[in-house]
């Protein structure tokens, strides 16, 4: 190895970008994907460009919970819903949007604080049971509460905007679309260095060690499913834009399956992983769309292919490429 490779500092080890190439291919990739956005793609590709931010921004929030701490979850289709829900209800009734965005990711996180509860005495299948169980009840409040929600006829949408800037416009809406994404991508592996991302580490690996070692397993079990609802609510929020209604059915269990495979695909404890997995699970939707009744055959068939083969996901694929072509020759 290389002189230069070796860190001599704690703090190197927490820096974002690993020397000025990677800093150089993500400004790369920012700038590229805003001017392909803005100046080149048509509005169906806009559209499904926003799909995967949003998406990522979900992935990550779900990987947090189930790829650093270890807690599985069947529900969080659910927060997505709440986010929304609690979004719409408020910016319909004239609350400004950069208020009612992060009231819905907040209101997530609330009800993730109290689903987080049961997982301290709950593991494994039982912990997927529950989450299952408040996927289900979400399902049916928001369906049945007629004066609130609309009910199974949902909610209209009004077209987003920031004062008096529209951002109806498909290019327009990326922009912050993408930009949350970014500013969640960079706090989420900012906190999975931190003290409480070790936390929820130790708790994934051993519960036992870590709280021998004075991890408080009752506040970052609980902790894990506030940020995750928060992030995944945030997701929701702006995710109900997408179309000019809400209505239950869109934030069903098969999307907490979806986001689900995300993490799977992509790669466990992994924000790359989430970022890849997301991505290729969009855009296998995208590439089968005319063959929807296949969709998930195909998608069981690569989740059943990536655990047997590559358990690491699509990111354990990319470090076996990329240390390859490190060291090659040798």
């Amino acid at each position: 190895m290389n002189n230069d490779e070796l860190k001599r500092e704690y703090r190197e080890d927490l820096t974002l970008f690993e020397g000025p190439w990677s800093r150089g291919l993500a400004l790369f990739f920012v700038v590229a994907l805003i001017v392909y956005s803005q100046f080149f793609a048509g509005n169906y590709v806009v559209f499904v460009m926003i799909s995967i931010v949003l998406f990522v921004i979900a992935a990550v929030g779900l990987n947090l919970l189930v790829g650093y701490t270890g807690q599985i979850s069947l529900g969080h289709a659910a927060f997505m819903a709440i986010g929304a829900y609690t979004h719409v209800i408020l910016y319909s009734k004239g609350a400004p949007l950069l208020v009612t965005v992060p009231a819905g990711a907040l209101m997530a996180a609330i009800l993730g604080f109290v689903v987080g509860i049961p997982a301290l005495r709950l593991k494994g299948p039982y912990l997927a049971i529950a989450t299952l169980g408040f996927q289900v009840a979400t399902d049916q409040i928001l369906g049945r509460w007629d004066s609130l929600t609309g009910g199974r006829m949902g909610l209209g949408v009004p077209g987003p905007e920031i004062g008096s800037y529209s951002l109806a416009e498909p290019r327009t809406y990326f922009l912050l679309c993408f930009a949350v994404c970014l500013l969640v991508l960079v706090g989420a592996y900012n906190l999975t260095r931190s003290r409480i991302g070790r936390a929820f580490v130790a708790i994934r690996d051993n519960e036992t060690a870590a709280e021998a070692m004075g991890v408080g397993l009752t506040t970052y079990k609980t902790m894990a499913f506030a940020i995750s609802a928060f992030v995944t609510g945030l997701a929701g929020a702006l995710f109900a834009h997408l179309s000019d209604r809400i209505n239950p059915s869109t934030f069903n269990l098969f999307l907490s399956i979806e986001m689900l495979v995300m993490v799977l695909v992509g790669g466990l404890a992994s924000i790359l992983g989430s970022v890849l997995g997301a991505t290729f699970l969009i855009m296998l939707q995208q590439g089968f769309a005319g063959a929807s009744e296949y969709q998930w055959i195909i998608v069981g068939t690569i989740l059943i292919a990536v655990l047997l083969f590559e358990p690491m996901g699509m990111r354990g694929r990319w470090l076996r490429m990329k240390y390859y072509f490190k060291a090659w020759p040798f």
